[in-house]
């Protein structure tokens, strides 16, 4: 059987508005997702991010590009809905990757996210 392409999703908070707080905790994210599911990034597709609309100060693309080297990856920013008591400071992403037919995305939620998906947290 071959790959099929696949979507993982996955989520992170970042304690301020700050640029290398975005970056760092965006960076950490996709590297988690990439190793978590064994991608490369020739694997890769497309990722989308949403931010919650308190996170201004940049943009999580920037990490994969950037701290990762995605530079042939399409990658790109939405904001998120402004729900009234979601999560704040959050990044999520949704990436698709070429995955092997007989494997399962595995999701990757971290810091205060872990709170949106419990049931897919890693136990420690």
């Amino acid at each position: 059987m071959g790959d099929r392409l696949r979507a993982v999703r996955g989520a992170t908070t970042v304690e301020k508005n700050e640029k290398e707080a975005i970056l760092d905790a965006s960076a950490e994210l996709l590297q988690a997702l990439t190793e978590k599911n064994g991608l490369t990034v020739g694997d890769l597709a497309a990722v989308i991010f949403t931010v919650t609309p308190d996170l201004t100060a940049a943009f999580p693309a920037e990490a994969a590009r950037v701290r990762l080297g995605w530079h042939a990856v399409p990658l790109l920013c939405v904001q998120e809905a402004a729900v009234q008591g979601a999560l704040p400071f959050c990044v999520r992403v949704l990436l698709l990757a070429e995955f092997p037919a007989e494997r399962q995305p595995a999701p990757v939620y971290l810091r205060q996210a872990i709170s949106l998906r419990p049931d897919w947290a890693e136990k420690e």
